[in-house]
């Protein structure tokens, strides 16, 4: 069955380009939330056998002097941020919230301070801009010596495009969750971008490839045409590996802690959005960026 996915390409540009400006006006308005691992502070979570009430944590957390600290919900779990907390702090601290809320289990204790913070921050954008230049240098070398259709300057544009729209789709929908939900950008987060981008990435080299491959098998000699044979040869794996990979992250999401929680749903959206460029971004960019649309 041909989809005919290029012919109706600018419906994909104009639906991308849209979700494109909705994260970047999510990113302007709401921005993302930053964790303790870039601002500083403590972040403890605590599990209780009764899940107490947002209202009864706060009143504990200001018995204690800590009123500033904010509280996140996840059933009997309890995500508290706070200042940064020496040990004996931190001590005093599970003390008050266990008379005051009932036993608590300590899941998890992490202090940073504020220049770690942003050290942290500093080299997580390095990584993140380091890592999409290297590959696009070895997509450039690794095509090298195709003609100028699939040239290996190309190949690597259409792959930062698609890997740019991703990212940017990904973390301005986490933007707007950061907003609702509360989730925060740590350093799980930056692993979460760097896994979306490498998923991207070698999604949409797959279908490229393809199109090289029939291009020299000339099974047409008409761009448009080769491109959505090779949409169609590439469609079920690239399904059945997204879906593979959905349902795991799915089970991260629904099964996990809730400290997991966000960078299993940053995953989920990557993923979902890596699958839609591949198919109805990348190889349909390659027909409109090519002044020859025709095969000799």
């Amino acid at each position: 069955m041909k989809l005919h996915i290029v012919k109706h390409r600018r419906t994909w540009y104009l639906l991308s380009a849209a979700l494109c400006v909705l994260s970047i006006v999510a990113l302007f308005i709401w921005g993302l939330r930053p964790g303790i691992d870039f601002t500083g502070g403590s972040l403890l979570e605590l599990s209780f056998v009764s899940a107490p009430s947002q209202t009864a944590v706060h009143e504990a957390l200001a018995t204690a002097g800590h009123s500033e600290a904010l509280v996140q919900l996840s059933e009997a779990n309890v995500l508290i941020r706070t200042r940064p907390l020496t040990e004996d702090e931190h001590q005093a601290l599970l003390a008050t919230l266990s008379q005051s809320l009932g036993e608590a289990t300590e899941l998890q204790f992490d202090s940073i301070g504020p220049m770690i913070g942003e050290e942290l921050r500093e080299k997580a954008l390095w990584g993140v801009g380091t890592s999409l230049a290297i590959i696009a240098l070895y997509l450039a070398w690794s095509f090298r010596g195709s003609d100028v259709l699939f040239s290996g300057k190309k190949i690597a544009l259409l792959t930062v495009l698609k890997t740019f729209h991703d990212v940017l789709i990904s973390i301005g929908l986490f933007a707007v969750l950061g907003h609702f939900l509360g989730y925060e950008m740590d350093t799980a987060f930056v692993a979460g971008v760097l896994t979306i981008l490498g998923y991207s990435i070698n999604d949409g080299v797959v279908v490229l490839d393809r199109t090289r491959e029939n291009a020299k098998l000339k099974i047409s000699s008409r761009l448009e045409e080769i491109v959505d044979r090779a949409i169609d040869q590439t469609l079920a794996r690239s399904l059945n590996t997204s879906v593979t990979v959905f349902l795991a992250l799915l089970a991260v999401f629904l099964f996990g802690g809730g400290s997991t929680r966000p960078f299993a749903m940053l995953l989920l959206i990557g993923v979902f959005i890596g699958t839609y460029s591949s198919v109805f971004i990348a190889s349909p960019l390659l027909v409109t960026l090519s002044k020859q649309k025709t095969i000799p």
